[in-house]
């Protein structure tokens, strides 16, 4: 039985960089496959992309038989709710687990966005889950998933990101926003000296944990 992780755009640079990512969770002995949505468009950067991505994950989902969880890895978190309606596995968000590993490293998080457009779906996420007053700031770098590749200009970035969001907004750990910035997690780290989570990291660890717990969203439901 695999733990399947789903990229939902097309980039696969990005997905490679989950495989990168996720290496260290090889040792727990559980198959972890990281497959691109071949459907999907290069980056999700609008609210259009996230809605059209949907449907194909669904159907990505139904037919991998073997799959002993998901984990969605996007910031976006889309069809995390309808998948979990499908099946009675472990599904992650990676935002929703970004969110909840933060809450247990500090008082207040700040998050580190790609497009200022992202920023107030953020915003409002952080308000349904009843959060907004655990959240320091959240500001974009504004690069593109496809520009993330650049890795000279985007370090800088999200370096001069991150202190404003420790200095200015007085963040004691910090988010990366998007599924596509893994690498760069432990030299932000060490540069900030603040906790930094990257959320595909922190939704396979949730997945693995609910795995070898055999606990899920649907307890009644039998599954590997």
């Amino acid at each position: 039985m695999t733990l399947y992780v789903i990229n939902p755009n097309s980039s696969e640079h990005v997905t490679q960089g989950l495989r990168e990512a996720l290496e260290p969770f090889h040792v727990w002995g559980q198959p972890i496959r990281c497959l691109t949505l071949e459907e999907g468009p290069p980056g999700i950067e609008t609210q259009e992309h996230i809605d059209g991505v949907v449907e194909p994950i669904l159907h990505l989902a139904g037919t991998l038989s073997d799959a002993s969880g998901f984990v969605i890895a996007c910031f976006s978190d889309p069809g995390v709710d309808r998948l979990r309606a499908q099946t009675g596995i472990p599904v992650l968000g990676i935002r929703e687990a970004a969110v909840t590993a933060a809450l247990t490293l500090g008082s207040k998080f700040g998050i580190i966005a790609i497009r200022p457009a992202s920023v107030p779906r953020h915003l409002s996420a952080i308000s349904e889950m009843g959060l907004s007053n655990r959240l320091a700031g959240d500001r974009a770098i504004n690069l593109g998933v496809t520009e993330l590749a650049n890795e000279d200009q985007t370090l800088d970035r999200l370096m001069a990101t991150a202190k404003t969001l420790k200095t200015v907004d007085g963040a004691e750990v910090l988010i990366l926003g998007c599924a596509g910035m893994a690498h760069y997690r432990a030299r932000l780290e060490i540069a900030t000296g603040l906790p930094t989570i990257d959320p595909t990291q922190s939704a396979a660890a949730m997945a693995l944990s609910r795995i070898a717990l055999r606990q899920s969203h649907k307890p009644e439901v039998p599954h590997a």
